[in-house]
């Protein structure tokens, strides 16, 4: 049986400059957390935080949380309608069945942290990093909702996994709608190959392993659909416990990284109200910046050549 992360020439160097790597990085695009020595986009019913309703939950193991149970989620963008939080990775994004007793959920802390109540507009993985948008009255709510089922939402998801896939590729493979639903629906994701790196660590009867940075697009939402569209094509997300391949796992784990390295990049969509284009970006935290310092630096600098920060923190940075 043919590698899939084998099938491309084997190329140029390994990139194993990880402190090089990870300082370029992080001084160019101010990565959320100090730098130390679960998801895929589906939309939600309405949901208020407070009220529960069932989602999928990502084991826990997949995400290596730290947040402290009362820690504000960055804002990256805000105005009298909607919110877009930057999420972090093991974090619930509400209260449902396979909860399996966990009381910490971004939902509840978003209330407190706004004042308010929230509807949330779609949702993360709880392994999953990244934007999360949610609105503060139903109707923007509900109009968030039907765009992005339209899909006119521009969502960008960070991936690392095994392997060197082609330099664009599409999965079109139906998925059913997690446990208890085993109705299969179409299900499309589109993925792009951003860097690639090789490491010293024996797979496969290789002597190196090899690992890709993708964009991934997802068309549809269905459960873990990033996720286990990468297992349907072999090239597996690293971190992920549930449809990942656990000898690469460990092989990130070695070197500090325990998180599933799966990231909502960016998202962009017309407003609500207004209909002027949103795009926001969200950083990436420490651990998901270690892992992407594994890859060359110059091919990373190619990557969001201008942050979109957002009005509203380019205001608040010049003391409006």
């Amino acid at each position: 049986m043919v590698d899939p992360g084998r099938s491309m020439d084997r190329g140029t160097g390994r990139h194993l400059g990880v402190a090089r790597g990870l300082a370029a990085w992080a001084m160019k695009h101010r990565t959320t957390e100090a730098l130390g020595a679960n998801s895929d986009g589906g939309s939600l019913p309405l949901l208020q935080a407070g009220e529960g309703a069932a989602s999928a939950a990502s084991v826990k193991g997949e995400a290596h949380g730290t947040e402290s149970a009362t820690a504000p989620l960055e804002i990256l963008y805000l105005d009298d309608q909607l919110a877009v939080v930057n999420k972090p990775a093991g974090l619930m994004v509400h209260d449902s069945a396979l909860a399996r007793g966990e009381t910490d959920f971004a939902a509840d802390r978003l209330r407190e942290q706004f004042g308010k109540p929230i509807f949330l507009v779609h949702r993360l993985d709880r392994a999953t990093s990244g934007c999360l948008l949610l609105a503060f009255d139903r109707d923007s709510a509900s109009t968030l909702g039907k765009v992005l089922m339209s899909r006119e939402v521009e969502k960008d998801y960070w991936a690392v996994c095994r392997g060197w896939p082609e330099a664009s590729f599409v999965v079109d493979h139906p998925l059913d709608g997690g446990p208890g639903k085993p109705v299969k629906k179409p299900a499309i994701t589109r993925f792009t190959r951003l860097a690639t790196t090789e490491i010293d660590a024996p797979s496969a009867g290789f002597e190196t392993s090899r690992y890709a940075l993708l964009c991934a697009q997802p068309e549809t939402g269905r459960f873990r659909q990033i996720r286990r569209h990468l297992k349907h094509v072999s090239h597996h997300l690293i971190g992920d416990t549930s449809h990942g391949d656990g000898r690469h796992n460990r092989n990130f784990r070695m070197r500090g990284i325990h998180r599933m390295l799966l990231h909502a990049r960016r998202l962009a969509f017309a407003h609500p109200v207004s209909g002027a284009r949103i795009e926001v970006t969200a950083p990436v935290d420490a651990e998901f910046a270690r892992a992407l310092a594994l890859f060359d630096a110059d091919a990373l600098a190619a990557l969001d050549p201008r942050p979109r920060r957002v009005e509203f923190l380019l205001r608040l940075d010049v003391g409006e």
